[in-house]
């Protein structure tokens, strides 16, 4: 199955006139009908708040656009808190997750009144040291350890992350805070990355309901929100079905009312970190195809490299591959499709199968979530 582009070979050669290559092109268009979705998708929360996961796309055009829609900023440096700041976000439109955090960033963090939610029960005197006096609103990031696993198998392995509390740590850490004069709680957890299933955002929160009823009950304090994170992923492989995000936000509707609404927490907002599917499928690196090499393998040379596109070389990660122009044709070579740099991993793909490549305009679809992280290739023939 083939998976259509939002760019056509047209487009792309009116673009390139003005901006040379390699850059970055986003579809608004698509961009807008998404965050409108996710919006519609949780209305039935009154609380409910996208923070962007900025590391994603760190681009603030894109995120005034999801400013429009009611989106915060999830920020994890002091890079991405100057540049939430720089877009006018500010107070609680900006949650500050991190881990082994410099203690300017933490000041900086509570300087513009973000939320700061903490990965470790140590960082509380940390902070406290910092600060002086904790912020009223805090919030804990719980992993809960083992395997997580789904219908479709096991999805990650929160045990082996160096990221949050231990479930113990949890009740002692709100215990604390609370002491400390911290006056409304938040619980934080992410445990599988890049999901296709409408399944992780409901199980991931009847665990953090579950476990929001019993910090209430066995510390007094005041749950506000839950933060379901990020995860919900988006397709790579052509046939690959996507996630649907209303029937997401239904999914988490009900155990919301299972879980939370019976013991009296019915006025717990919901928050999401999503970053890859806010922005994923509506990007694309465009970059040319320079060079062809025939020695052992067959190479096409692009004037991008893992710089503009880290992503393949970190984690071989797949990215599709369509040639503009010639999309109704059989993909019947094999490449490798290589960039610049003086390291052997430099490769956006290998072994790929596709149109006749020559010298070629290229088009990777981006999906960025640590950097850049492009979702398909497009290529177009000059």
């Amino acid at each position: 199955m083939s998976k259509e582009t939002f760019v056509t070979k047209e487009m792309i050669e009116k673009v390139v006139k003005a901006y040379p290559t390699p850059f970055h092109i986003y579809d608004e268009k698509g961009i807008r009908e998404n965050a409108q979705a996710v919006k519609e998708a949780f209305s039935w929360n009154k609380g409910f708040k996208e923070y962007f996961a900025v590391k994603a796309t760190p681009n603030p055009y894109l995120i005034q656009i999801l400013k429009e829609y009611g989106c915060g900023c999830d920020c994890s440096s002091m890079t991405e808190l100057m540049l939430s700041k720089a877009v006018g976000m500010e107070g609680k439109d900006i949650m500050f997750s991190s881990n082994e955090t410099p203690a300017e960033e933490y000041a900086y963090a509570a300087k513009l009144g973000a939320i700061i939610n903490l990965d470790d029960i140590t960082h509380i005197d940390f902070l406290e040291g910092i600060l002086g006096k904790l912020p009223e609103t805090m919030s804990c990031r719980y992993n809960p350890g083992g395997v997580f696993t789904m219908s479709n198998g096991i999805m990650d392995n929160p045990g082996d992350s160096k990221y949050g509390f231990t479930k113990e740590q949890m009740f002692e850490g709100f215990r604390i805070l609370k002491l400390k004069g911290v006056k409304n709680f938040g619980i934080h957890a992410f445990l599988a990355s890049n999901t296709v299933t409408n399944e992780y955002y409901p199980l991931l929160a009847k665990q953090l309901f579950e476990l929001a009823v019993q910090l209430k009950k066995e510390t007094g304090v005041n749950i506000q929100f839950v933060n379901l994170s990020g995860g919900v992923g988006i397709p790579y492989q052509p046939g690959q079905d996507g996630n649907d995000i209303r029937a997401i936000g239904e999914g988490v509707r009900t155990v919301y009312e299972e879980v939370l609404e019976p013991a009296g927490m019915g006025d717990v907002s919901i928050y999401a970190e999503m970053g890859r599917f806010m922005m994923g499928p509506y990007g694309a690196l465009v970059t040319k195809a320079i060079h062809e090499k025939h020695t052992y393998k067959e190479y096409i040379g692009v004037d991008a490299c893992a710089v503009n596109l880290m992503r393949p070389a970190m984690y071989g990660a797949y990215h599709h591959i369509t040639v503009l122009g010639k999309e109704k044709e059989a993909c019947s070579y094999k490449y490798d499709v290589v960039g610049s740099l003086c390291e052997n991993n430099d490769k956006f793909a290998v072994d790929r199968m596709c149109q006749r490549l020559k010298r070629v305009t290229f088009c990777l679809s981006m999906i960025l979530v640590h950097t850049d992280f492009p979702w398909d290739i497009i290529i177009m023939e000059n």
